[in-house]
């Protein structure tokens, strides 16, 4: 007699499993981060007074979530999104002097500062959406698999040729009758 083990899932698959999962589009995802990142640097501004490592270390989590929820088709736009809200929400905290030329150079400067932390969001975005991508691609290849068919290129002309019902001549591509299909195919119709 068998047994069947069954097995458990652990805790805190269960907790992630209870979180949101929305799927935004590549620009829903590049308004979330922006907004999102803005907003926590207009906290930040106020409640530890404009600093660079809470400003950082909050980016992270923003990056991951923008990579997570993005739909599939637009995950090549979550970390080319990350960078530009980590731009939109460092603005707050650049601590740039009056005038126009002294808040763009706040923000630069800020922008050089702060590149190891832009870095690595941008880092978190990318492996999350290309490990994404990576089990979207294979699960589309199993399900191919399963369905019974190959990929287009993994048929040969052989498999072809012993799929063909006994008796039947094999055609050349581009073969046929020089006087009626083949001449009426490289000649152009006429209105």
């Amino acid at each position: 007699m068998y047994r069947v083990r069954v097995r458990s899932v652990p805790p805190v698959v269960l907790a992630l499993r209870r979180f949101p999962n929305p799927r935004l589009t590549g620009i829903g995802a590049g308004l979330f981060a922006s907004l999102t990142m803005f907003v926590l640097a207009c906290a930040d501004r106020l409640l530890f007074d404009s600093s660079e490592l809470v400003y950082g270390l909050l980016f992270l989590p923003v990056s991951a979530l923008t990579a997570l929820w993005v739909r599939p088709a637009d995950l090549v736009t979550a970390p080319i999104s990350v960078p530009i809200a980590f731009a939109v929400g460092v603005f707050p905290i650049s601590g740039g002097s009056e005038g126009f030329g002294g808040q763009v150079m706040g923000l630069v400067t800020a922008l050089a500062v702060h590149a190891g932390w832009l870095y690595g969001g941008t880092l978190v975005a990318g492996v999350i959406a290309t490990v994404r991508k990576v089990r979207l691609m294979r699960a589309r290849r199993r399900y191919v698999l399963a369905q019974g068919r190959g990929p287009a290129d993994e048929r040969t002309p052989r498999a072809a040729a012993a799929a063909s019902p006994p008796g039947a001549k094999p055609v050349r591509a581009g073969a046929g009758s020089a006087g009626t299909a083949g001449a009426a195919a490289r000649r152009p119709q006429r209105p």
